[in-house]
C-alpha cells in the first residue's frame, strides 16, 4: 500500500530547476559592467566635453581643456539662438530630415510590399541589388551623384539632397521592412479579398499598421543619417543661407576659430535634436529591429 501510495503521488520534479535557472540569472560577471560603463563613458564623455564646453569661457579652456566650468557662461548659447542664420539653417536641415523620412517610409513600404508578398520571376534579384546597396555607401558614389545633380538643375537646393539621401537609405529600409511583411499570414490577405478589400485595401488597412514597429524604426534611422548628413550637402549646397547644421557648423568653426567656446555652443545646439529625437525612440528601434530578425 505504501508503494502504491509513493507513485499516485509523485514529489513535484521542476522545483529544483527553477532554482537552478535562478542561480544562474543571478550570477553576473563584474567585469562585464565593468567594460559597458567604459563604453558608455568613451560615448557620452566627447558630448558632454563640447555641450559644457559652451557653457566656458575661452580662457577657461585654454587653462583646462577638459574641466568643468567654473562660472557658467550662458552667453555663447544665447549668442548662437539669437543668429537668425543659425535658425535658418536648423529650418533646412528640419526640412531635410523630414521630407526624407516621409520619402523612405513611402517608398520603402511600397517597394518592401512587393518583395514580401509577390512572388514573380524578377524578385530575387530585385532583392538581391537592394541588399547589394548596402556595401555602397555615398561617399563611393559622391563624383557621378554631383554630375548628375548638377545636370538636373538641382544644385544648391534642398531637393537636391533629399533626393539622393531618400534612394541611399532605401537598402536600409527593405531589408528591415521585407521580414515585417513576409510575417504576416496569407490566411489574413486571403480573409480580407473573401470581404471584398481590394489589394490597395488590404495594403492601407491591414499591412501598414501591422508594419508600424517596423515603419518606426526605418523613420527614425533616416531622420537622424539625413540631419547629420555631412559630404552631401557640401557637394550640393554652395550658399550659406541653404546650408544644414553640419556645414554650418564646420562653416561657424572657420569664422570663428578664435572664438572656441562658441564653436562648441554652436555644435552642441546643432546635435542636441538629433540626441534627443534618437534617444526618445530608442527602444522603438530595438524593437522594430528585433521584429525584422524573427520574422
Amino acid at each position: 500500500m505504501s508503494a502504491i501510495a509513493v507513485q499516485a503521488n509523485p514529489a513535484p520534479a521542476p522545483a529544483p530547476a527553477r532554482k537552478r535557472r535562478g542561480k544562474k540569472l543571478e550570477r553576473v560577471n563584474p567585469l562585464v559592467y565593468v567594460v559597458a560603463w567604459l563604453l558608455v563613458g568613451v560615448c557620452i564623455g566627447p558630448v558632454l566635453f563640447i555641450i559644457f564646453g559652451g557653457l566656458r569661457t575661452n580662457s577657461q579652456i585654454t587653462a583646462d581643456p577638459s574641466g568643468f566650468p567654473t562660472t557658467w557662461e550662458w552667453g555663447n548659447y544665447s549668442s548662437v539662438l539669437n543668429s537668425s542664420l543659425f535658425w535658418q539653417q536648423a529650418g533646412n536641415s528640419a526640412i531635410s530630415a523630414i521630407a526624407t523620412t516621409i520619402g523612405v517610409v513611402i517608398l520603402g513600404v511600397m517597394a518592401s510590399f512587393v518583395l514580401a508578398r509577390y512572388d514573380f520571376k524578377a524578385q530575387p534579384a530585385m532583392y538581391s541589388l537592394f541588399a547589394a546597396g548596402l556595401m555602397f555607401p555615398m561617399t563611393v558614389a559622391i563624383t557621378p551623384l554631383y554630375i548628375l545633380i548638377k545636370n538636373l538643375g538641382l544644385m544648391n537646393s534642398l531637393a537636391g539632397i533629399i533626393l539622393p539621401q531618400i534612394a541611399f537609405a532605401l537598402p536600409t529600409t527593405i531589408i528591415i521592412l521585407v521580414p515585417f511583411l513576409r510575417a504576416i499570414p496569407k490566411e489574413l490577405e486571403e480573409a480580407a479579398a473573401i470581404d471584398g478589400a481590394s489589394r490597395l485595401g488590404f495594403f492601407f488597412r491591414m499591412v501598414v499598421p501591422l508594419s508600424i514597429p517596423g515603419v518606426v524604426t526605418v523613420g527614425i534611422l533616416a531622420f537622424v543619417a539625413a540631419w547629420n548628413s555631412y559630404m552631401l550637402p557640401l557637394f550640393i549646397l554652395n550658399d550659406e543661407a541653404m546650408y544644414t547644421l553640419p556645414l554650418g557648423v564646420q562653416s561657424f568653426a572657420s569664422q570663428y576659430s578664435v572664438d572656441t567656446a562658441r564653436v562648441l555652443a554652436f555644435t552642441s545646439l546643432s546635435m542636441i535634436p538629433a540626441l534627443i529625437f534618437f534617444s526618445l525612440f530608442e527602444r522603438r528601434i530595438v524593437g522594430g529591429l528585433t521584429g525584422a530578425v524573427k520574422g
